[in-house]
């Protein structure tokens, strides 16, 4: 049992920082406090998948062609041949059977990137958005903005 968490503590950690990014979202009436929470959910996100993606003792994809390279660079090729076999891995024709070499797949660390960049772009804008209803309400707490909302709403004015 304690084996088993702790071989799989990086999942707990995980669920603690996917609930209290989504505890901030929920709970708090300041838009820079949701961002931060909604930042911090979307980093627990990202840390599920590359904890998934990672393979125990397993290798990047990189695989070695021995005919070209071995004429050209003599020792080199051979050398990152050995490298990439690791122990025990036999190359075949160049190339290694994939039961004899257990290969990590590099997708879902390209995805996550990818996600990166989109979650920091989506931060910048939420940002920027903030910076204008600051301009415009004058406070950027949920509870002054609808209430202004609201008077607005039944009055006609602003103020």
């Amino acid at each position: 049992m304690i084996s088993a968490i702790s071989e799989s503590y990086h999942y707990a950690i995980v669920i603690i920082l996917m609930m209290v990014g989504l505890y901030v979202v929920f709970s708090s009436r300041n838009l820079i406090k949701k961002l931060v929470g909604l930042s911090v959910f979307q980093t627990s996100v990202f840390l599920l998948y590359i904890t998934i993606g990672k393979v125990k003792g397993g290798q990047p994809p990189i695989l070695v062609d021995t005919h070209s390279d071995a004429k050209d660079y003599g020792d080199k090729a051979e050398a990152a041949l050995n490298a990439v076999a690791g122990s025990g891995g036999e190359a075949v024709g160049g190339a290694h059977h994939g039961a004899e070499v257990l290969y990590s797949n590099p997708l879902p660390h390209v995805l996550i990137l990818t996600a990166i960049v989109v979650g920091v772009a989506t931060l910048a804008i939420g940002l920027a958005l903030v910076v204008r209803i600051r301009e415009v309400y004058g406070s950027i707490e949920e509870d002054v903005i609808n209430d202004i909302d609201y008077r607005y709403n039944l009055e006609g004015t602003a103020d």
